[in-house]
């Protein structure tokens, strides 16, 4: 099986990249220097803000997209009734 997850160190800095395969996307970068004593890589504040930043964004977004699908869904009883409708003065 294909893994999903590809790490990649850098030869010249020791940074490493984590890539999702599937989707050619970084998903983690660290530098070499920014690790704990357990080599994970170290989060400050700033980094916890941005990531609560991020996903109050994307949640907004998600809200937004139901809300037009619901609309779309509300919509197309009528849509539909509009083209039946259509439909029979086209035949007449």
């Amino acid at each position: 099986m294909d893994p999903k997850e590809v790490t990649v160190s850098c030869p010249c800095c020791d940074s490493r990249i984590v890539v999702d395969v599937r989707t050619a996307t970084v998903l983690t970068w660290s530098r070499a220097k920014e690790k704990d004593s357990a080599g994970r890589p170290k989060v400050t504040e700033q980094d916890w803000d941005q990531a609560a930043e991020r996903a109050k964004g994307r949640l907004g977004q998600g809200l937004d997209k139901f809300d037009k699908g619901l609309k779309r869904e509300q919509d197309r009883e009528k849509d539909l009734d509009d083209l039946w409708r259509n439909m029979g003065e086209k035949n007449d």
